[in-house]
């Protein structure tokens, strides 16, 4: 039986990207363009599978309720453009081709392109279990990426983007300020090939643990137990790391899949409730305008920053 999501995405680069990549002349593109489809197309049902557990939890046990959800939609906005546009292109075709070049250097240099296999033999053959190691790798680093992002003042500026929401919900996960979500790519990026993540592969390992990014900012009051909240990242122990108490460099509990970082790390909190959420140290505009307005806020705040850095110099 054909695979319905490479059917689709075969419809899709026929039907729409080859004609646009040939107007454009940029038909050398056109076979790593059927990735991007088919990664588009895995993007787009991880957002109905994302909808369909995800809503029914918010709606069994609400945190919080809200008459007007206006701004919830902006983040269903950023959550769209992420995962079916901007994720599928900067995971697989951006990150193909940083691979392609990276070992075709380290190659013609006699060298031999990094591996997670050629260092530990015994992953050959275990592709699931290499998979899984991967994660926890990619995990670690997100940890430290978020962590610093709370603690150097420029890159709070376009991360408080992400704190502004007062109505977070499982859409919240993606609502990054651009600039913000180049930097994560590029710092996952990096870490990707230092370990030598198939291309395949990278884009399958964001969705997966976006997937469950978006279950940790859900408006539900979920915990998975004593046991269960030392393995994984649940909602409430997340929302702790988005209370209105703990912005920039107050906050605790980074980890964004396992909360193991923070515990080794001790930047864990497993005694906040389901506090309110936000940030008061930022504008009106980063919580409540459109995509555009919360966009010019971040800059507005990087530039702040970045003036009274050369004003104290």
């Amino acid at each position: 039986m054909d695979d319905p999501f490479d059917l689709i995405a075969g419809w899709l680069h026929e039907t729409l990207l080859i004609p646009l990549l040939y107007a454009l002349g940029l038909m050398r593109w056109e076979e790593i363009a059927h990735g991007w489809a088919l990664f588009a197309v895995y993007g787009a049902v991880q957002v109905v599978a994302t909808l369909a557990i995800c809503m029914p939890l918010e709606r069994w046990r609400p945190i919080e309720r809200w008459n007007d959800k206006s701004a919830i939609g902006v983040d269903v906005f950023y959550t769209v453009l992420s995962r079916v546009g901007v994720l599928p292109l900067v995971t697989f075709v951006l990150f193909y081709q940083a691979q392609v070049a990276l070992n075709g250097w380290i190659t013609d240099h006699g060298w031999i392109p990094p591996m997670l296999e050629r260092v530990v033999p015994a992953l050959l053959g275990h592709s699931l279990l290499t998979f899984a190691i991967y994660a926890v790798i990619l995990d670690c680093a997100d940890y430290w990426r978020h962590r610093v992002s709370h603690q150097l003042r420029w890159w709070w500026a376009l991360h408080s983007v992400h704190h502004a929401q007062r109505q977070m919900t499982f859409w919240s996960d993606d609502r990054n300020h651009l600039l913000d979500d180049l930097i994560a790519f590029v710092w996952f990026g990096v870490i990707a090939l230092a370990i030598g993540v198939p291309p395949m592969q990278f884009p399958v390992l964001v969705l997966v643990l976006r997937f469950i990014e978006s279950l940790s900012h859900a408006n539900a009051r979920v915990s998975f137990g004593v046991v269960g909240e030392r393995l994984l990242v649940s909602p409430r122990f997340h929302r702790a790391h988005h209370g209105v108490l703990a912005y920039g460099p107050r906050s605790c509990n980074f980890g964004a899949v396992l909360p193991w970082w923070d515990m080794l790390f001790r930047t864990a909190d497993f005694s906040r409730e389901y506090v309110a959420t936000g940030d008061p140290s930022g504008d009106e505009a980063a919580a409540t305008g459109s995509w555009l307005a919360q966009q010019r806020s971040g800059l507005r705040r990087l530039w702040s920053v970045l003036a009274l850095g050369r004003r104290a110099a």
